[in-house]
């Protein structure tokens, strides 16, 4: 079996920057391999800064409920490559995948073009050939200039909740950022767009009114909340109850508003609320509050301790983690933290000061962005939080299991990359 990795090592050597926003190279590189972004299944293009993942996640389970075949691209991957590539249901596997980055590699000829540039393309090339109903796109960074906008139309676009994050690519203000998202916008086709910011809300409408897009905005056009055994959804003046998201935290009901929102509007495609309702139940999105039950990593704590993992890593996250712990019971939390030097550790730690114990902090390995462990220590410790710096999780678990009483919780957050690592050695 071919092994894509010695293929991807390449294809990151490409260009000397990772972030190099442009779509010039992307439309090149398909067109000389005969435009297969012209030949995928109808779009679903989703924006955002925070949940856009979760909100693609449920979309692709209620389809699947309702029996539909579904095309999938979602960045960055946690564990493998692979994780980014869903072809018609399944992850695409290391052969087919190894053969279309050649092919890629191939016809770029060695030309600058960034690994997202690339990979994305490879995506697209995979989803032309393959029959599938519907293709469901995560916008990597931004929009407007984002590979993922090579497309030249779609079926529905979806704006998440903007927040500030990649200032340096996008912009320093909430309107700024927003109107980078609102860059996938297309003339007469619908948008989804979840509560926003005032500042930037307006950035969008002003987007969709010079673009003629039509916006579909919650709390204008459709409202959710919790119900008694799950969520309720008003759209239209049409109420209906549906079953509580799998996923954890409250933001999630918010998240599960926004797919609901944007299912009720595919052109074409029948959902009972009864499939809704079991796709919201069986859904996969791993390191967004996920429960680590079983593995290596959990087994150092024992009995005493339940272990969290999350990859939220910006301000609109860190509330997310907030509203979470606030909906819980009250037990003591123990965070182990990391974080890249792109991102706002301070801002981050703050939100969550009022809701932990300790704070034990890592460097993100293999990343060389990590923040030190000890540059961390210290911005906790300038908020008052008891920390600790530690050389990886596995010394951050032991030292908890050692100094710290249960019954407590232990929440690992602050980077996908961390969460990835974390999966990995969990096993």
């Amino acid at each position: 079996m071919a092994d894509p990795q010695p293929i991807l090592d390449r294809l990151l050597k490409l260009h000397p920057k990772l972030i190099d926003l442009g779509l010039d190279r992307v439309w090149k590189l398909l067109g000389e391999l005969g435009a297969p972004h012209l030949k995928m299944p109808p779009v679903v293009h989703v924006a955002g800064t925070n949940g856009k993942g979760s909100v693609v996640a449920m979309m692709r389970a209620v389809l699947e409920a309702a029996g539909y075949k579904v095309h999938v691209y979602t960045s960055p991957h946690l564990v493998r490559f692979n994780e980014r590539i869903r072809i018609a249901g399944r992850l695409i596997e290391d052969d087919e995948l190894a053969d279309l980055l050649e092919e890629c590699e191939r016809a770029n000829r060695e030309r600058q073009i960034t690994f997202f540039e690339i990979t994305t393309v490879a995506a697209f090339l995979a989803f032309s050939r393959t029959k599938a109903d519907i293709v469901l796109l995560e916008v990597g960074l931004g929009g407007r200039l984002d590979a993922t906008n090579a497309i030249r139309s779609s079926l529905l676009s979806v704006i998440t909740p903007v927040s500030l994050d990649h200032q340096q690519h996008l912009g320093d203000t909430l309107a700024a950022i927003a109107a980078e998202k609102a860059g996938i916008m297309r003339k007469g086709v619908t948008c989804v767009v979840a509560e926003q910011p005032p500042e930037a809300e307006a950035a969008i409408m002003e987007k969709a009114a010079e673009v003629g897009a039509p916006l579909v905005v919650e709390n204008l056009d459709w409202t959710v909340r919790h119900g008694v055994d799950g969520i309720v959804i008003n759209s239209g003046g049409r109420i209906r109850e549906l079953a509580r998201p799998s996923l954890e935290g409250p933001h999630q009901a918010k998240n599960a508003g926004v797919a609901v929102a944007a299912l009720e509007r595919l052109p074409g495609f029948k959902i009972s609320a009864g499939q809704v309702s079991a796709g919201l139940q069986n859904i996969e999105w791993p390191a967004r509050l996920e429960r680590i039950r079983r593995g290596r990593l959990r087994g150092i704590l024992g009995h005493d301790f339940v272990l969290w993992l999350d990859g939220g890593h910006n301000p609109g996250a860190a509330d997310a983690l907030a509203a979470w712990l606030t909906d819980r019971d009250p037990m003591p939390v123990h965070l182990v933290f990391g974080m890249l030097n792109t991102k706002d550790p301070e801002a981050f730690l703050k939100t969550l000061a009022p809701y932990v114990v300790t704070v034990h902090t890592v460097p993100v390995a293999g990343q060389e962005t990590s923040c030190d462990a000890n540059a961390l220590a210290g911005i906790a410790k300038n908020l008052g939080l008891h920390a600790k710096a530690m050389p990886d999780v596995r010394a951050a678990l032991r030292d908890i299991k050692q100094t710290e009483i249960g019954p407590a919780r232990v929440l690992i957050a602050g980077s996908l990359y961390l969460a990835g690592l974390v999966l990995a050695e969990n096993g």
